[in-house]
């Protein structure tokens, strides 16, 4: 029971919802582990091109699920299709390079794993923020885009999908990259 002044919010999902989290779940269930051994791998020097060829490679291949997915889930009609993927090609193309930035903590995170400074773990958890708030950026500019395109509900929809499928990564990577513990000097 909650507790008094407390509400609990309870909504039914549709069919179509719980259809849209199982296709969302299953793509990345492969997929995302894929993406994830290629940062882990990226760790070591030995692999190190090979490990860059072998991300390039698993983001090509979660684009093309991802968009399977987004076509899937948003049912777009004739007259949206177009101008929405164009939008969205132009989206993904934005965001890109700053994933790239999250890319190149998580090396730097690893480079340096073994013997983090405070001042390492400080700089590092700042550039991730900067990453967040730049990626924080792209997606209200966007949003904004999209809403010229297609109904404000549809953008919102669409942006729910892709936080969906963001939500799914950041939750591997998470499981994925251990917590930082520093070394006295």
């Amino acid at each position: 029971m909650p507790a008094k002044g407390a509400f609990t919010i309870r909504v039914k999902p549709s069919d179509e919802a719980k259809r849209l989290d199982v296709l969302v779940a299953s793509f990345l269930s492969g997929q995302t582990r894929t993406f994830v051994a290629g940062l882990i791998m990226a760790i070591s020097p030995v692999f190190a091109q090979s490990s860059n060829d072998y991300i390039e490679m698993t983001r090509e291949v979660i684009k093309a699920e991802k968009k399977a997915a987004v076509a899937e889930a948003m049912q777009l009609t004739d007259a949206e299709s177009q101008p929405f993927w164009d939008l969205y090609n132009e989206y993904q193309g934005k965001q890109y390079p700053v994933h790239n930035k999250r890319i190149a903590i998580i090396k730097d995170l690893a480079d340096n794993y073994e013997n983090l400074s405070d001042e390492k773990a400080d700089e590092l958890w700042t550039n991730y923020m900067k990453f967040q708030q730049e990626l924080l950026k792209v997606k209200i500019s966007y949003y904004k885009k999209f809403k010229k395109i297609i109904s404000p509900g549809d953008a919102a929809r669409y942006f729910q999908i892709e936080n969906k499928i963001d939500a799914l990564i950041n939750a591997k990577l998470a499981a994925e990259i251990s917590l930082i513990e520093t070394k006295s000097l």
